[in-house]
């Protein structure tokens, strides 16, 4: 059957077929590499299995003998899920043909000169090495109507650069996610879509890596269980552990056990953690990454508004102690941060809300679109299917991915991401751990915000925007559970203290944050303005 339907749109696993010269390796792996999934070249693949090239086994063998490999070669491809690139003759045996029934196959169709051009000259093609012209167009003849049965789209290429036509692929592809690159040292990718997830992991981890340590919070366990079964079938094995909620995990304890049960299952170097929760989770399983074997990798699979756009990225590790909140802890980088945003659709409201503060928050120091956008949309920003909150999250990711990338040790401009911290981290130990971060963050943002505004920094209008427009979220902006004196005592122990002075991230305009000491007796005016017991 001969067609050109376009079937929209498409979806993984996809296929590229075409002629040698058509670029279909080249444009898979751009492909694959945009949409965070594993690139498979089945040629390659043949060759790995044989111990060959695909010269020599057409020599040793003969091309029959070489296609029933490819054919098998197909099969495995398939079962990856990402995007597989195939030989130009694969489409001749009917039993490849027959396995793409049902997959979505795009055809890259290049004209005879330009593919003769780039074929010329280049003898690992064992069928275009006598007479390339003549051969090319032999092989058009036969093999057209075959690509033709096969495809499901048909992508144009000319002598036009490859990425130009895998981003014209890219554009058709469901659910294509967003990629926010963190750069740096060691740089990684951050995925944002709808509807990702083993295929993604997967993708991010070492082509030699056997054994993966799933570390996820309690309420996670089906999805935790759904996600290990899929990576089983990629051919890991995988190791589930079940933490204790929120910040009950973030603890030694837990970690202890944590390295036990790597050790158990004799996790490797070239081996893996997969943290899928919160920020609670992330900062912890980070954290037994970077210490098993003196670091192996970690792939972050927020769940929580909060853990997607703070805790999973910046490469923040850290477990709490009896004194402080994360004093323990290093910095380490993950391979891939995966967000899937249909998971916020089981958020609960409140949670929900309370990871909104730490968007608003980027908005406050560097991204004035935020708090336009949350201005506009109000509290529809809250619904986890809104293409607003899809963009306010890319757009703090951004900020955070930015900001880590010139600084990632906090050494000085990635201070700025601690803006509402100073006093959000008090309130957290003052009330032991049961408020939610994102609502200390909230009230502790009206808190500098005032501050700012009383030094001189800021204009007090500025200020009180701050606070109408984190209550028209439904975030808190006044706290009355402890005394001045005693939250400064317990901020006077956190890690953001300098030569026990208090440092705090303030204003001098929305998107001017500046980092300064401040004296405890300069907090006794906006304390009370937030409601804050001063006697």
């Amino acid at each position: 059957m001969s067609h050109d339907i376009v079937q929209w749109p498409l979806r993984l696993p996809i296929v590229m077929v075409g002629l040698p010269g058509a670029g279909k390796s080249k444009v898979g792996r751009l492909l694959a590499q945009a949409l965070g999934v594993v690139h498979v070249d089945t040629d390659d693949l043949v060759e790995a299995d044989q111990g060959r090239s695909v010269s020599q086994i057409f020599a040793d063998e003969g091309e029959a003998a070489f296609r029933e490999h490819e054919a098998r070669a197909v099969a495995r491809a398939l079962e990856t899920g990402g995007v597989v690139s195939l030989g130009g003759g694969a489409v001749s045996t009917p039993t490849v043909r027959e396995l793409l029934r049902g997959h979505d196959v795009v055809l890259i169709d290049v004209e005879h000169d330009e593919l003769l051009r780039r074929v010329t000259r280049k003898t690992h093609r064992p069928l275009l090495r006598e007479d390339p012209d003549g051969a090319l167009r032999r092989l058009r003849e036969e093999r057209e109507p075959l690509y033709r049965e096969v495809a499901t789209h048909v992508e144009p290429s000319d002598d036009g650069p490859a990425e130009e036509v895998a981003d014209r692929i890219l554009a058709r592809v469901a659910g294509a996610p967003r990629v926010v690159r963190v750069a740096g040292a060691t740089p990684y990718d951050v995925l944002v879509g709808r509807g990702l997830g083993a295929t993604h992991v997967r993708a991010a981890l070492r082509e030699d890596c056997t054994k993966v340590l799933l570390v996820h919070a309690g309420a996670l366990a089906a999805r935790a269980q759904d996600m290990a079964n899929a990576l089983r079938l990629s051919g890991l094995e995988v190791v589930t552990f079940s933490h204790p909620e929120a910040e009950a995990g973030k603890t030694i304890e837990v970690v202890a056990e944590l390295w036990d049960i790597a050790g158990e299952m004799r996790l490797g170097r070239h081996d893996a953690l997969v943290a899928m929760g919160g920020g609670a989770t992330t900062d912890m399983a980070g954290f037994v990454a970077a210490t098993w074997l003196r670091g192996v990798d970690v792939v972050h699979v927020p769940t929580t508004l909060l853990g997607m756009v703070d805790a999973a990225v910046g490469g923040k590790t850290g477990i709490n102690t009896s004194v402080g909140k994360n004093l323990v802890g290093s910095f380490h980088c993950p391979r891939r941060v995966v967000v899937d945003l249909d998971h916020l659709h089981t958020l609960p409201v409140d949670d929900l809300r309370a990871g909104m503060a730490e968007v608003v928050k980027c908005g406050f120091i560097q991204d004035l679109t935020i708090l336009d956008l949350v201005r506009e949309h109000g509290l529809s920003v809250l619904d986890p299917s809104s293409s607003v909150l899809e963009e306010l999250v890319i757009r703090a990711i951004s900020v955070k991915a930015r900001v880590v990338a010139e600084d990632l040790q906090e050494a000085g401009l990635r201070e700025i991401l601690n803006y509402g911290h100073t006093l959000a981290h008090a309130i957290e130990r003052r009330e032991d751990y049961r408020w939610r971060h994102g609502d200390a963050v909230a009230v502790g943002c009206t808190f500098a915000a005032r501050l700012s505004a009383h030094l001189g920094l800021l204009d007090p209008v500025r200020a009180e925007e701050h606070s109408g427009l984190l209550a028209a979220l439904g975030l808190p902006t006044t706290y009355s559970g402890a005394r001045l004196d005693e939250l400064i005592e317990v901020m006077t122990s956190d890690k953001k203290v300098r030569a026990g002075q208090l440092r705090f991230v303030l204003l001098e305009d929305n998107g001017r944050p500046i980092v300064r000491s401040v004296d405890a007796a300069e907090l006794t005016v906006p304390a009370k303005w937030v409601g804050v017991d001063v006697r």
